[in-house]
């Protein structure tokens, strides 16, 4: 059935509910299972979902006029640069909204040589990498801070554990280690460098 000489429906509409559902389905899984749950960042959460959905819709579309992989990676590079002009991302943001683009890219250019078994499990194993690397692995990561301190008297060696419960009771954090690095007599001052845990 056609009108104007286009096809009301064809193969391709069922397909592309079908790679839809799949793509909303893991972009609600990270944007909200995981992003939201443990960033409680609301600002990008719009910004996520509709860029996921437009990109699908764009590289379904698209795809019609059967794009080479250098045309596919092109487009890829163009969403992965978009830069909004508000405030500038952090680098985990930029993380989410480039897996964001990954995700609706690959769901919407698969074609038939990729099974909807091979199209869930690619999205599964983004989906788990994120939700692993979110909930164990960042929470065990060694974290680096620099340090004006100002009680010189606790730099001399007898007094570094003075030094260490002195930091720890005004950063609020538990310090693995510590290392003492310039020193300012004049002032009275001296950068200590610690190292402590999420």
């Amino acid at each position: 059935m056609e009108f104007l000489e286009i096809p009301l429906f064809d193969n391709d509409f069922f397909k592309m509910i079908g790679r839809f559902t799949i793509n909303i389905i893991f972009l609600v899984s990270i944007i909200q299972g995981v992003y939201y749950k443990y960033s409680k960042k609301s600002d990008y959460v719009f910004t996520y979902y509709l860029l996921g959905i437009v990109i699908f819709f764009l590289c379904f579309t698209l795809k019609k006029y059967e794009l080479d992989l250098g045309m596919a990676l092109g487009l890829f590079a163009i969403f992965g640069i978009l830069r909004y002009r508000t405030a500038p991302l952090q680098v985990k943001d930029m993380t989410y909204l480039f897996i964001v683009i990954g995700i609706s890219l690959i769901n919407a250019l698969s074609n038939k040589k990729m099974s909807f078994s091979e199209l869930i499990l690619a999205n599964s194993i983004i989906l788990f990498a994120t939700y692993w690397l979110e909930k164990y692995w960042s929470k065990n990561l060694i974290l680096t801070k620099v340090v004006n301190y100002e009680n010189i008297e606790n730099i001399h060696p007898n007094n570094h554990d003075k030094l260490k419960s002195d930091l720890e009771s005004r950063l609020g954090i538990e310090i693995i280690e510590f290392e003492i690095g310039d020193v300012n007599f004049l002032r009275d001052t001296a950068n200590v460098t610690i190292k402590y845990k999420k």
